[in-house]
């Protein structure tokens, strides 16, 4: 007997959610261990992350012919997996800034089904394609794998190399892993007022974990302010995930790429200013950009962010938050501009305010 039209969607999805753990076991099969992946080749043996990712899409038919399209595919432990689209493009890649709709997805053996309303879909790979309630194909997909534009971005004559793979002598009792990463859990020897700094920040596969305890860290500016470190791949960005001001401003979009890809923060800082009474005169300001991507424009934080120190016009150090997750950072590089900062520079060059490479 053949089978067609609404019924084969139906037997599809059934298929899928009954046979969801039947095949190519997890790596990380407890889901009450979410245990972290912090090494690539680990991670790589685990068919769930080797089919979580970025694709980006064109529809075939429809009122959206032609138009592009992306999906970020997260892994969730166990076959899993959560998935978001957007309309237009990936963030930063030509996303309308407005559409989005989320997917379900099970993986069986090593090919992912993915379902949302009306439509059913397959990834096996680097490519995939969608279905409509007939079976016929109305959209393929293609795996695309993004890099910061200033990833590996060396520092200028005039900065300062806080960490370079060696003990720099910046940190306080620095932990640095064999291959030359620095460990969360530090803090600069020198204090800092207004300044740029240039960060290369790397989060653990954590399949299992959830919210605030998958690759949790930050960077404290003066230890006051948070811009928070976190796997928010596949999110929508809210103010406390990934390039968020930490519980106090969103990112413009989330910028996050997937765990075990390396990221950047660029980052230009102008500190608090007091009057000889204490009083505050004028607030802390931000621009930040997320691989490359302009995510915070001179926001002007209007208090220390959740646990950071009291506001003050004393300086104080950078740290690098321990949340008991293996995010690892390596190029770290400031700019001191406390002496001229009216004059100081943007976070980036014009060539690094690029958004991706090409995909």
């Amino acid at each position: 007997m053949s089978i067609t039209g609404k019924n084969s969607f139906r037997l599809f999805l059934y298929i899928g959610l009954s046979c969801a753990f039947a095949g190519g076991a997890s790596l990380l099969a407890d889901e009450d261990d979410p245990a972290a992946v912090s090494d690539p080749a680990i991670a790589a043996e685990d068919p769930d992350f080797q089919l979580q990712g970025e694709f980006v899409g064109l529809w075939a038919t429809g009122e959206n012919k032609s138009r592009k399209f992306g999906l970020q595919v997260a892994a969730q432990g166990n076959g899993d997996f959560q998935i978001l689209e957007y309309t237009g493009g990936l963030p930063g890649g030509g996303w309308n800034k407005w559409d989005r709709r989320w997917w379900g997805g099970h993986r069986i053996d090593n090919q992912l089904s993915l379902y949302t309303k009306g439509l059913i879909g397959t990834i096996s790979g680097n490519s995939g394609k969608i279905l409509d309630e007939s079976g016929a194909e109305i959209a393929s997909l293609k795996r695309v794998v993004r890099r910061s534009s200033t990833l590996g971005s060396p520092p200028p004559a005039n900065a300062i190399v806080l960490f370079d793979g060696t003990d720099t002598g910046e940190f306080q009792m620095p932990q640095i892993t064999a291959d030359g990463l620095l460990s969360e859990g530090t803090v600069t020897n020198r204090t800092v007022g207004d300044f740029q700094l240039h960060i290369e920040f790397m989060t653990p596969y954590q399949p299992f974990a959830r919210g605030q305890g998958r690759g949790n860290s930050g960077v404290y500016m003066q230890e006051r302010y948070e811009l928070q470190i976190l796997d928010s791949f596949g999110l929508v960005g809210r103010f406390n995930e990934c390039g968020s001001l930490y519980r106090t401003e969103s990112p413009f979009e989330n910028m996050c790429l997937p765990p075990l890809t390396w990221q950047t923060y660029d980052i230009n800082f102008k500190a608090a200013r007091f009057d000889d009474a204490g009083t505050k005169t004028s607030p802390t300001t931000i621009t930040v950009r997320h691989n490359g991507v302009l995510i915070h424009d001179k926001y002007e934080i209007p208090n220390k962010t959740g646990a950071g120190k009291p506001e003050g016009p004393e300086q104080r150090p950078i740290k690098l938050q321990d949340h008991s997750n293996p995010v690892r950072f390596r190029n770290v590089w400031l700019i001191d501009n406390s002496s001229d900062s009216e004059g100081a520079s943007p976070c980036c060059t014009e060539s690094q305010q690029v958004a991706f490479t090409r995909e």
